[in-house]
Parts: structure tokens; sequence; C-alpha cells
């Protein structure tokens, strides 16, 4: 490190390291780099021990991205945690750490559409079987475990229908026939909810959406109470199929993180008015939104969520016609996939993100979003957005 060079190439090549204890960066730096090198033998052995948290190559480990491992994990009241190049890579990862040929797996009916596509159709190549149960009716879990059940992977609120399950409840029910529990927080982020807290084994997030916040960096976390497991899924699991993150994406979601709580009210400030608004218009039919009077699962919601999040779902009177032209006619949200951004984004799932539903037309799940629009609400004046959305629901 202190050693000088002579040569221009040797120079251009080496001389371009910055010893940290020598400087005292507001914000972590981003390693840019795929290797790092070891002092000597004993730091190589203790390194790949695990003795102690060194690094060798950013696909198994990288101080900037570890440090997002960390922060979010403390949020989560987890141990540690594992980042991956994006939420379905931590989907499927956590899924494969538990799961083997001849295993069972219980999800919810209702999923965001590659989730339950990958276990559906992926998981169910290598002899995995897959029940979807409505996990409302908590007694329909139950009966559905047998000895070969080891998982239970579920969303609350669900994507896009926002049902909530009562976390606690199924947990209890799992871990009677020592079944592991994993709990997809998305929706609400470790700000409104901590399904670790409640008896969830593994909480996953697409870190592309709240956490990131601003819809320019891909990434997914898990974060476990175990740092045994944690060590397993990183360097057993995400290591070797390498869905890393990158550091560049770590940076920005680290710098995302820092406004999450600002963000979260004030993405639920807006998403209270324009679903109280929507809730009493005559061409709305159905309002799906946690934070409403006359939403059904109230009771879990106050026993387990600080906030209601910031996605409102609901169905206007009429055909999948009227539905497209009030999308079409919005001015401010944006058509597209994702959500957590600051700009209000709308979709119509069964056509965008919930795609794999069309496969089953007679469906109880295809019947609830057939004529479903769902709205990201973002950051933007709440006042503009509800009259962007009244001028629209009147072209009809």
């Amino acid at each position: 490190m202190g050693h000088h060079f002579k040569k221009f190439k040797t120079k251009a090549i080496h001389e371009k390291y910055i010893d940290l204890k020598d400087t005292t960066p507001l914000n972590y730096p981003i390693f840019q780099t795929s290797t790092f090198y070891f002092n000597n033998f004993q730091d190589l052995e203790d390194t790949f021990t695990l003795k102690k948290r060194g690094f060798v190559y950013t696909r198994g480990g990288n101080p900037t991205v570890n440090l997002l491992e960390k922060r979010i994990a403390k949020l989560e009241d987890g141990v540690d945690g594992v980042c991956f190049s994006s939420g379905m890579g931590a989907i499927s990862s956590v899924l494969f750490s538990f799961l083997k040929p001849d295993d069972e797996i219980i999800a919810s009916s209702i999923l965001y559409g590659s989730a339950h596509s990958f276990i559906e159709h992926f998981l169910t190549r290598y002899n995995i079987k897959a029940k979807f149960v409505d996990f409302s009716d908590i007694n329909k879990v139950e009966s559905e475990i047998t000895n070969k059940t080891k998982v239970i992977y579920f969303e609350t609120p669900t994507n896009p229908t926002l049902e909530v399950y009562d976390i606690e409840k199924i947990a209890n029910i799992a871990h009677k026939y020592n079944i592991k529990v994993v709990v997809d927080n998305t929706f609400l982020t470790p700000y409104f909810q901590n399904p670790l807290k409640l008896g969830a084994d593994v909480v996953v997030h697409s870190m592309t959406k709240y956490l990131n916040g601003h819809g320019d960096a891909l990434g997914g976390i898990a974060i476990a109470k175990e740092q045994d497991y944690i060590d397993y899924l990183k360097f057993g699991i995400m290591s070797e199929i390498g869905t890393v993150l990158d550091p560049n994406s770590a940076f920005l979601i680290l710098r995302g993180l820092k406004t999450l709580s600002i963000r979260m009210e004030e993405h639920q400030k807006n998403a209270i008015k324009i679903a109280n608004f929507l809730n009493n218009h005559k061409k709305v039919k159905k309002v799906y939104y946690p934070g409403l009077d006359d939403f059904p699962y109230k009771e879990v919601v106050k026993k387990q969520m600080k906030g209601y999040g910031a996605i409102v779902s609901f169905e206007i009177w009429g055909d999948f016609n009227k539905t497209r032209k009030f999308i079409e006619t919005l001015k401010i949200p944006a058509l597209a996939v994702s959500l957590g951004d600051c700009e209000t984004l709308v979709e119509h799932p069964l056509s965008m993100t919930h795609r794999t539903y069309l496969e089953k037309p007679d469906s109880e799940e295809f019947k609830k979003l057939e004529n479903l629009v769902r709205i990201s609400v973002g950051l933007e004046d709440v006042d503009e957005i509800i009259e962007d959305i009244d001028t629209a629901l009147k072209v009809f």
C-alpha cells in the first residue's frame, strides 16, 4: 500500500489506493471492484473460513453491498441480510434454500405474477409440489399441510388486491409442523410492518420499490434472524446462482433509504385521500385499500401494521374497455409496471405484472383481477392527482 512505484505503466495501475482509515466520508463510498486481495495466507484463511468478515470477490461480498444488508436488517429486526440483483432473485433464492425434490410449498393464491409463475412453473419442474390457498381462511391453510410441506410463502398486503393476512397466526401454525415462513414485505417496508417480529423466519423485499424509491436501481434483499442461515443463503445459494447486487445499485439504494420514513408518510397521506375519493365516487365499483373504514381485514391491520402503505387498487363500473379508456386518459400517472417511485404509476395488473393469471380464466383470482386498476401513489400534489382521476372517470 505504501510502496512507491517508479514506472508509468506500473503507477497507472497500482497508485490508486485510498486507506479509509485516513478519510472520513459522510457517505460510504462505492467499492467498484470485482476482486479484493489478501495481505498474507493467514488473512486468506480467516476470510475463507468466516473467522473474520473479509472480502474476496464482489459476488460473495462487497463493503458497499454489505452496509446495505446490515442497515436494512437493523430496520427489520433481523441479524443480517443478503442482497440480490432483483426482488425475484431474493424470492427464488430463499425458496431454493428451503426446498428440494419431493417437498411441498404452500403459497397464497394471489401473488405478484413472477412469484406465482416461479412457484407454479419453475419449482414444479424439480418435483416440488405447489399448493395455492386463500390465506384469509387460516384453517384452510393448516388443512393443506402435510409432512412434506417445508415452506409457507405469502405477501401481506397482497399484490394487487391488498388482502391482509395474520402473520403471527400463520407463523404459529407453521412452526407447529417445523415449516419455514417467508413473507414479502415490499408493499409496507420495515417502516410500516416487521414480519420477523411477528414470527416469520425470512422477510424479503424488492428493494427496487420503496426502499430505493426513485425508480433508478434494481435490487432485492432477504433478512433473517439466524446468522448461520444468512451465511448459507449468501455463500451456498446467492453466490452459486450468481444473483449478486452490484455496488452502484447498492449505493443508490442506500441513498434512497435515508428518506424512506419521510417518503412513506407522504405516499400514505396521498393514498388515503385518493382511496377515500375513489370510495365515494359513483363510477367506482370497489376500492381496495387497508386505510379505508370499511376495509374487511381491519382487525389484522390494527394488530400488525403501523401504516397502510400507498398502493390503491379499484374497479370501475363497466367492462375492460372502460377500464382501458380510463387508464389511457390519465395524464399524471404513468402507465407502467413497478411501484414505490416518486412518480404515480398506474397499471392493469392482469395485462401486465400478473399475466400469469390469464392462464386461469375460470379461477376466482382471474375474476378479481379482470377489471382491477392498481395505482402506486406518488409524491405529486395530491389534489392534482385526484383532479386528473376525476377527469378520466368523466370520459364515460
